[in-house]
């Protein structure tokens, strides 16, 4: 659990000035903050600033009594099993991640495999249409030419008729008859 520069100094018995100063020195990945703004020590960063302040302690010459060191050594197995089962739990949240992942992109195969049929599909019914529509035309055509050639036989059939109209009038009038 997090803790704030204020707790850990008194659990260190150091000042708050010399927490804070290593944890200025900490990477940026390693600080955070709560959602009133202040400086939070993760199980990581508190790990890094006690070996620091320990470090620095016994440089000064100053004893670290020895409950303090077996606490810290306690308190370092509690924060590696700590930091083993979250690395347990960010491996599974990974894993459950990725495993979804796989599942959307091969729904996104399946769908993609859809949808290239149906555009075959299309393709073909436009080619099958555009086939049909050159042999309607052609049928148009060729109706049309034996339309106009229908036509032109209904007017041959009438001056057919005028001239056997003019050569029956020719044969029917009186003097024919003498």
């Amino acid at each position: 659990m997090p803790k704030t520069i204020k707790e850990l100094a008194d659990e260190l018995k150091v000042s708050k000035q010399a927490i804070q100063y290593h944890y200025q020195r900490l990477p940026a990945k390693n600080r955070q903050k709560n959602n009133q703004g202040a400086n939070m020590i993760s199980l990581t960063a508190e790990r890094i600033i006690r070996d620091k302040v320990v470090k620095s302690l016994s440089k000064k010459g100053k004893k670290i009594p020895n409950k303090e060191v077996a606490k810290t050594s306690k308190e370092n197995k509690w924060i590696i099993t700590d930091l083993k089962r979250e690395i347990t739990e960010i491996k599974k949240e990974r894993d459950k991640r990725l495993a979804t992942k796989d599942q959307q992109i091969s729904n996104k195969d399946q769908q993609i495999d859809h949808l290239t049929k149906l555009i075959d599909q299309q393709q073909q019914l436009q080619l099958t249409t555009v086939a049909e529509n050159r042999e309607l035309k052609a049928r148009i055509q060729k109706i049309s030419g034996l339309l106009e050639t229908s036509k032109s036989s209904p007017k041959r059939q009438k001056n057919a008729q005028k001239e056997g109209v003019y050569n029956n009038k020719s044969n029917k009038n009186w003097w024919h008859f003498w």
